[in-house]
C-alpha cells in the first residue's frame, strides 16, 4: 500500500520478477480508506496529540487525492479555513468547486495553523517553509511515508527538539519560535488515532483477494508486470460489507442491463474507473 509508483517503475525497467496487483488504486481501498478513513482519523489524530480546537483554524492541506479530500472535508465541517496546494489542475479545480482556495504552499505558509501533507510525494514541506512558519504551527503528515517532510532539514545544531509528549515534537528556533511536529512526519493516522475495523475489513479483503486472483489465474494470464484489481472484485468487496448497513441493491432488469450493455450481475463500471 502506497509503493505503487515505485512498482511501476520496476515493471518499467524490466527488474520486477514477479506479477503484482496494484490495491491501493483499487476503488474499495481509495473510496473507503483514503477517503472516508481519513476524514475520521485526522480529526482522531490531531485532538489526542494536541487537543487543538478547529473552528477558525487557517489550516494548508497539501494534495487534493482522496486523502486529501477527507480531511478538507472534516476540517470544512468544524469551521476551520482551508487552503489546498495542488499540482494536478483537475484535482485543484475540484478543490475550487468544493469552495477551498488553492494556494501555492509558499503563498500560503506564513498565516498557517496548521499544515497536513497528503502527497504521497517527497521533501513536500522544506527548511524554507518551516522558517517561514508561524510560531504554534502544527504540522503532520497524512500522505505517505515521512518523506514528505524533509526532517533532515531539521536535524541541525541550531534547532532544538524537545519532546512534550508521544508523538509530539516542538521543533525551537534560536528566536523562541516553536513548531508543533507530530509523529515525527510519519502517518499520522496510523502512528497516533485509531483505524475503524469496517475500513481494515474493506481493505484487507480486497488485499486477500488480489492475492487469490494470482494464485488462482491459469499460467500466462498475467506476465511481470503491474495489474490492476478487476472491477468484479472491487464490487464484490464492497456488496460484501453492505449487510452491515442493511442495504439493498436495486437489480437490473435484462432490458435495461442490455441498454446499458453490461451484465446484471456487474460489473457496473469500466476497468478504468477510480
Amino acid at each position: 500500500e502506497g509503493g505503487e509508483p515505485q512498482l511501476y517503475q520496476l515493471s518499467k525497467a524490466g527488474k520486477l520478477c514477479v506479477p503484482a496487483m496494484n490495491v491501493n488504486d483499487s476503488v474499495t481501498k481509495q473510496k473507503f480508506d483514503n477517503l472516508y478513513c481519513c476524514k475520521e482519523s485526522i480529526l482522531d489524530g490531531l485532538k489526542r496529540t494536541t487537543d487543538v480546537m478547529f473552528g477558525g483554524k487557517q489550516v494548508v492541506v497539501c494534495g487534493y487525492g482522496e486523502v486529501g479530500k477527507g480531511c478538507c472535508a472534516a476540517l470544512k465541517g468544524l469551521g476551520a479555513v482551508i487552503y489546498v496546494t495542488e499540482v494536478d489542475p483537475i484535482c485543484a479545480l475540484q478543490a475550487c468547486m468544493d469552495g477551498l482556495r488553492v494556494i501555492t504552499l509558499s503563498e500560503g505558509i506564513t498565516h498557517a495553523d496548521m499544515l497536513i501533507t497528503c502527497t504521497g510525494n517527497k521533501n513536500v514541506v522544506t527548511r524554507e517553509h518551516f522558517d517561514r512558519m508561524r510560531s504554534g504551527c502544527i504540522v503532520c503528515n497524512m500522505g505517505h511515508s515521512n518523506t514528505e517532510i524533509d526532517l533532515a532539514s531539521l536535524r541541525t545544531s541550531e534547532l532544538k527538539w524537545h519532546r512534550v509528549r508521544p508523538q509530539v515534537d516542538h521543533i525551537i528556533w534560536p528566536d523562541g519560535k516553536r513548531v508543533v511536529l507530530l509523529a515525527e512526519g510519519r502517518l499520522l493516522n496510523l502512528s497516533c488515532s485509531t483505524v475503524p475495523s469496517f475500513v481494515l475489513s474493506v481493505t484487507a479483503a480486497t488485499q486477500a483477494l488480489a492475492l487469490i486472483e494470482l494464485y488462482n489465474a491459469p499460467a500466462g494470464r498475467y506476465k511481470q508486470d503491474v495489474y490492476l484489481l478487476p472491477k468484479k472484485m472491487d464490487e464484490y468487496v464492497a456488496s460484501l460489507h453492505l449487510p452491515m448497513f442493511d442495504a439493498h441493491v436495486t437489480e437490473l432488469t435484462e432490458e435495461q442491463a442490455q441498454y446499458l450493455g453490461i451484465s446484471k450481475h456487474g460489473p457496473f463500471k469500466p476497468n478504468y474507473y477510480r
